[in-house]
């Protein structure tokens, strides 16, 4: 039920950043559910051999290099998903970062 509940919020994330945020697009809820499915796919699998492969870069800025990583992995949810848009570099990142906001507050508040 928890999964289910932070892949919603997720979703519904990824529709506000398509309405707020320049450089998003998202062309349906069905393809928001599946971007937000992606991504935590990615999230999980992909992210953590990143981060090891990259643990020289990520000690010499003092972890600032994951933020590259997780803008990177934001954007190749969108090359992976249909309907789902993010024009370049920029986008990408708030996007990561907002979405790295979004799941910490899930987190917390799914924790209680």
């Amino acid at each position: 039920m928890k999964i289910l509940l932070r892949w919603l919020i997720n979703t519904i994330a990824i529709m506000l950043m398509a309405l707020y945020l320049p450089g998003i697009g998202v062309s349906s809820f069905y393809a928001a559910l599946i971007a937000a499915l992606v991504l935590g796919i990615l999230n999980a699998l992909i992210r953590p051999l990143l981060v090891l492969l990259t643990l020289p870069i990520n000690l010499l800025t003092l972890g600032l290099f994951t933020i590259l990583i997780n803008a990177f992995l934001f954007w190749f949810t969108s090359t992976v998903v249909k309907g789902f848009i993010v024009a370049g570099f920029w986008p990408a990142l708030w996007g990561a970062l907002i979405m790295s906001l979004v799941s910490w507050v899930t987190s917390w508040l799914v924790k209680k």
